[in-house]
């Protein structure tokens, strides 16, 4: 069974090394040592959610935290290809339990997207609150996972703003997907040869070459309607602004699992799960 997970702040274990000690402290060390009960030679994971992870052992349990033994320290690189879902707000919490199963499977950020169809509105403060609820989301669902990266929860966008989101990716030499039940091309069918990895076959996978220079990753952009689902006037400008519409299969899925499940279908064909 794998260790579980615990979450430092990003920058947090920049100075940890093999051999040393680290402080589990906070939220993470109580929890740790008090609602898990972890015990001295117990063995633990800690990441700061940027792809650093320190294998552990516990030392000690204390009033300030649980001390932990560094075994190792592992630097996991970011992948050459972010998989971003862009996810239409939904009612229900069904918006949650898409960018939850997401991080799961392994997406690099997510993006609420206030459709035009959504029954769910962010303003004011209530926008604060939600944006905050779905960074708890994919932190918990990091450490679940056991992932050393969290991923990032961008701001959210309107129409007008995801039009200019996908311009941005599909301009950097990325792809713009759009979900929608009436296109024509599979998702299993798109060209992913221009982005820089080296699986790019639908049968065929291989692990990219190495992480590409901050900044210079290519994306694969994900856009998933409301339970309405996405209009025909938000199809033709995402359309317009260089997306391309995909079907996933035969069936209509909800909201809450058609972005994990094509994160899933091109995580295979990117060599993620090779």
């Amino acid at each position: 069974m794998s260790a579980p997970v615990f979450l430092a702040e990003p920058g947090a274990l920049a100075a940890v090394r093999p051999g040393g000690a680290y402080l589990l402290d906070g939220a993470e060390g109580r929890h740790a040592g008090v609602v898990q009960r972890r015990s001295p030679g117990e063995r633990v994971d800690v990441v700061d959610g940027a792809g650093v992870r320190l294998e552990c052992v516990v030392g000690s349990v204390g009033g300030d935290g649980v001390t932990l033994q560094v075994v190792a320290r592992i630097d996991e690189p970011a992948p050459d290809v972010a998989l971003v879902l862009v996810q239409a707000l939904a009612k229900g919490d069904r918006d949650e339990l898409a960018i939850e199963a997401a991080t799961e499977v392994g997406a690099d950020a997510v993006v609420p997207w206030q459709a035009e169809r959504s029954v769910v509105v962010w303003r004011g403060d209530r926008a604060a609150k939600s944006r905050s609820r779905w960074l708890g989301t994919v932190r918990a669902a990091a450490k679940q996972s056991r992932r050393a990266w969290v991923p990032e929860v961008e701001l959210a966008v309107d129409g007008r703003g995801l039009v200019e989101r996908v311009r941005r990716t599909v301009d950097a030499g990325g792809v713009a997907l759009v979900l929608h039940e009436e296109a024509a091309e599979p998702l299993a069918q798109v060209d992913l040869a221009a982005l820089s990895t080296g699986a790019v076959a639908d049968d065929e996978s291989s692990p990219a070459d190495g992480p590409a220079g901050v900044g210079q990753r290519s994306e694969v952009l994900v856009v998933v309607g409301p339970e309405g689902g996405i209009s025909a006037r938000e199809l033709e400008a995402l359309v317009g602004a260089g997306a391309t519409a995909v079907r996933l299969g035969p069936h209509v899925l909800r909201t809450s699992t058609a972005g994990p499940i094509a994160l899933a279908l091109l995580a295979q064909r990117l060599g993620r799960w090779g």
